[in-house]
């Protein structure tokens, strides 16, 4: 029997678009069979996710960080009907419990799926980062508009008024995102190095085949009459 090759993609840095010279070696075999949750507590295995067509997956830190709030935020915005003429499913996945799911929905108005990993399995087995590595030459988020300090403010005060008080996952795991699929090919990965590290969304969108553009700006538009 042939031996299975793992899928390898390259990993675009927010500060270039280009390939940068190490790749990540990213083995869907290994987390196929992994269980995800759904807002109900339903299981799926995580290949239901991408076995059928290419799929954007965003994995983040927890939802009582702001950063993560702000940037599901911002994939709020995207229309169903881009996805749909692009064929491409976009998915947030947590590390919380599944009954922190439905509050962080109607917090950021996320539409589209959602689920999570609460046992951090595809998290540890894809090799996500668990520390937090700031360097001088990283690019601010385009989607947190929360300063540091103010966004930590913002984040204990949800944690103080939450029903289901709890840290809502590892507070040191990073998160990041995969282009994945049909099938096991992995188009794209970026495994985010601090709570700021995300990829911008019209890049990933753009990646995955999405034509449409949209401003994330939290600036006030003017209108010219």
């Amino acid at each position: 029997m042939a031996e299975s090759v793992s899928a390898i993609t390259r990993q675009v840095t927010k500060e270039s678009q280009e390939t940068c010279n190490s790749s990540v070696d990213i083995r869907l075999e290994d987390v196929e069979d992994c269980l995800i949750y759904d807002r109900l507590g339903v299981s799926i295995p995580f290949k239901k996710l991408y076995e059928d067509r290419k799929s954007v997956i965003i994995f983040v830190r927890n939802f009582l960080c702001y950063s993560c709030k702000e940037y599901v935020d911002d994939l709020s915005k995207i229309p169903r009907e881009a996805l749909k003429d692009a064929n491409i499913r976009l998915v947030v996945i947590g590390q919380s419990a599944h009954q922190h799911i439905e509050p962080f929905c109607s917090l950021t108005r996320y539409p589209h799926e959602i689920y999570v990993d609460p046992e951090r399995n595809i998290y540890q087995k894809l090799g996500m980062t668990r520390e937090e590595i700031f360097t001088d030459s990283a690019h601010p988020s385009p989607h947190v508009k929360s300063g540091m300090l103010t966004g930590q403010m913002k984040s204990i005060w949800r944690a103080m008024t939450s029903p289901l008080f709890d840290f809502q996952g590892d507070l040191h795991q990073q998160g990041g995102a995969l282009i994945a699929g049909p099938g096991s090919q992995v188009h794209f990965a970026h495994f985010d190095t601090n709570r700021l590290d995300h990829m911008p969304i019209n890049w990933l969108l753009q990646l995955a085949g999405v034509q449409q553009t949209l401003d994330f700006s939290d600036k006030p538009k003017i209108i010219h009459v």
